[in-house]
């Protein structure tokens, strides 16, 4: 039986009171009997006192001590006797039977008396021994009441006595009360049993039923007895189980259908989004390719000599093709955080390296916005990826640059984090950022105030490749803003102690493109467009330039005898075939490592992942003239050099 359960709660409940009043009358039984039989003790031993005293009265008067003796030892017999002593009228021991545990007696008197000794447990009666009075029928008597005198003490009679035997039936009254008692409890144990058994058993079913309900079993049900005294919570149990089992039915049918039209949707909305993404990857593809052949050839058009007229449209149309080479390089900096195409190369160096650049490249925007821009100078050392850092705070002052109309902008650093941390700072006192809009702002495309999608205020995707690069380095941003008051973004990175001289970054070096010319190029490009305007741009740098639309076309120049510098080949050719296996092809064909790179319309991770793999550089279109100048550049001196291919 479980402590605390139903059925030892009722028992207690039913014993405790039966207990309670076997004890109480048990006790009371007990003390009254004791009480009686220490009474019943001393008036026995009184009795048989007197006794003594009436038979010794002869023995005393005549001075019969054989007598005398004879009565005191027929009253040892009796249980509890220690010792008899009778005593003559000079309270003189005349005769003392037994072990008398006492040297001397109380006064003797003329009355009986009991002398009680708790010490040593041993009780005294003293008896006197009167003489006898007896009438005389004499006629001659004159006066019968003048004859009779007072009584003369014989002698006592003392008997000790102890409370040995009525000890003893104490005890065992004790005992057979408890037994008693006891057996009272057991018969109340077993009543209360048999009597609970009726009540425990309907509760014991109510509870396994709950508790089956509890868990989860709905299709429980209880048996309804006729005599049952729960009768009427078991049947409210059952409908409530019927009701929750056809409530979960109707749920579970519900869910079904809410799931299988979930399901549908989300099928429907995964086929829109492929659809969209093929939409848009063709799109992007072919849009890049005639803006790869505009920007082009509008580098190849600013190369030439103009009149002051159409100088300014070829700088208009320049700033139209930078505009829509930033969109595009902006998706494609998003497509390559989303392929985890960008490779982070922690190492130690000056916060000076990229404090610098930005203060150079943002003074002359400030200042022709009327906005004071200060980059405090600084000597700390910091462990991040250089040009990703460099990405991120370019980016936060430019912005802080496009939105404050007056004031400033300042870009800091500070210590931090016990001096472990250097905490990057980037103030603005611009139009500030609502407290509704400081965590849409690092969603894509996101603007505020810019409905008309005006370019000159950027794309809404600045911040958030800031935030998804921070993200990337490990590195805490945080941003601070109030409407109207101005903007601060925090950047933690870690500190280092200050490094070598060999950390500092290389400077460009001012160097012009003659060293170029006569080097052969290969290039690889299906599209006519934009093969004539690489081939113009390339030639433009006193590159000879070999031109093929795919792999077949590479190899027949091969075989004709042509040996390629360099290539530059485009990703998606004619006939499935890529410019990954075509450059590998012709790399065999040539029986060495020739210098190569890569050029894509194509923003699919998988083509990212698939040219780090391959070790080439990978160039989205539309390419920039200076970057793909610099490239060549690069790969030229691998050539010279006599280098691999391991581009990145």
């Amino acid at each position: 039986m479980r402590p605390g359960s139903v059925r030892s709660r009722l028992l207690l409940a039913a014993l405790l009171p039966v207990t309670l009043l076997a004890v109480l009358m048990a006790v009371v039984f007990v003390t009254v009997r004791v009480i009686d039989l220490e009474e019943l003790h001393d008036q026995q031993f009184r009795s048989l006192a007197r006794q003594l005293a009436t038979a010794s009265e002869y023995g005393l008067f005549s001075g019969n001590i054989v007598q005398l003796e004879v009565i005191a030892k027929g009253a040892l017999l009796e249980a509890d006797v220690q010792a008899v002593t009778i005593l003559d009228a000079q309270s003189r021991r005349v005769i003392v039977v037994g072990k008398s545990s006492f040297l001397t007696h109380p006064t003797a008197g003329v009355r009986e008396s009991l002398h009680l000794d708790n010490a040593s447990g041993i009780d005294r009666v003293l008896q006197p021994v009167m003489e006898t009075q007896v009438k005389l029928d004499d006629l001659f008597a004159l006066d019968q009441g003048e004859d009779m005198r007072v009584p003369q003490v014989l002698g006592h009679v003392v008997i000790e006595f102890s409370h040995r035997s009525m000890h003893q039936r104490a005890r065992n009254m004790v005992l057979v009360s408890g037994m008693v008692a006891l057996g009272g409890l057991l018969f109340g144990y077993f009543l209360a049993l048999l009597l609970g058994r009726g009540l425990i058993r309907p509760i014991d079913r109510v509870s396994d039923m709950i508790a089956r309900i509890a868990s989860g079993d709905l299709s429980a049900r209880g048996e309804v007895l006729p005599h049952d005294p729960l009768r009427n919570v078991q049947q409210g149990l059952n409908q409530m189980a019927e009701r929750l089992e056809s409530g979960r039915d109707e749920l579970d049918q519900r869910i079904a259908t809410a799931t299988l039209a979930l399901r549908q949707k989300k099928e429907e909305a995964e086929a829109a989004t492929l659809a969209k993404s093929r939409f848009l990857a063709a799109a992007s593809h072919d849009l890049r390719q005639p803006t790869q052949a505009l920007g082009l050839f509008v580098a190849r058009l600013a190369q030439l000599s103009h009149p002051a007229s159409t100088r300014q449209l070829v700088g208009h149309l320049e700033a139209s093709v930078q505009a829509l080479q930033d969109l595009l390089d902006g998706l494609l900096d998003l497509s390559r955080l989303d392929a985890n195409a960008v490779q982070v190369q922690l190492r130690p160096f000056a916060l000076a390296d990229i404090f610098d650049p930005i203060r150079v490249s943002l003074t002359s925007v400030a200042a022709d916005k009327g906005v004071r821009l200060r980059v405090r100078p600084t000597e700390v050392w910091v462990m991040s990826d250089p040009a990703l850092l460099q990405r991120i705070v370019l980016n936060l002052a430019s912005n802080a640059v496009r939105y404050t109309e007056k004031g400033g902008v300042l870009v800091a650093c500070r210590l931090t984090g016990g001096g472990q941390q250097v905490r990057i700072e980037v103030w603005d006192s611009g139009v500030g950022i609502a407290p509704e809009h400081h965590e849409a702002i690092f969603t894509e495309f996101y603007q505020i105030g810019n409905r008309e999608r005006d370019r000159s205020k950027g794309m809404g995707l600045g911040l958030n490749i800031v935030e998804r690069t921070a993200r990337l380095l490990g590195h805490k941003l945080q941003m601070g803003s109030r409407l109207g008051r101005g903007t601060r973004f925090c950047l933690e990175v870690p500190l280092v102690a200050p490094g070598t001289a060999a950390a500092q970054p290389v400077q460009p070096e001012n160097r012009t493109f003659d060293d170029l010319g006569g080097i052969l190029v290969l290039v690889i490009e299906d599209d006519a467009l934009a093969r004539e305007g690489m081939v113009s741009l390339l030639e433009s740098w006193d590159c000879n330039v070999w031109v093929a639309d795919g792999l077949s076309a590479a190899l027949r120049g091969l075989n004709a005898g042509l040996v390629p510098g360099l290539i530059v080949s485009d990703y998606r050719l004619r006939g499935g075939e890529n410019g990954i296996d075509t450059i590998s092809a012709v790399r065999l064909a040539c029986g060495r490592a020739v210098p190569a790179c890569l050029i894509s319309g194509d923003t699919d991770p998988t083509v990212i992942r698939e040219a780090n793999a391959a070790g080439l550089t990978l160039l989205h279109k539309p390419v920039r003239p200076a970057k793909l100048r610099s490239l060549v550049r690069r790969l030229a001196d691998l050539r010279v050099q006599g280098g691999g291919v391991d581009l990145m």
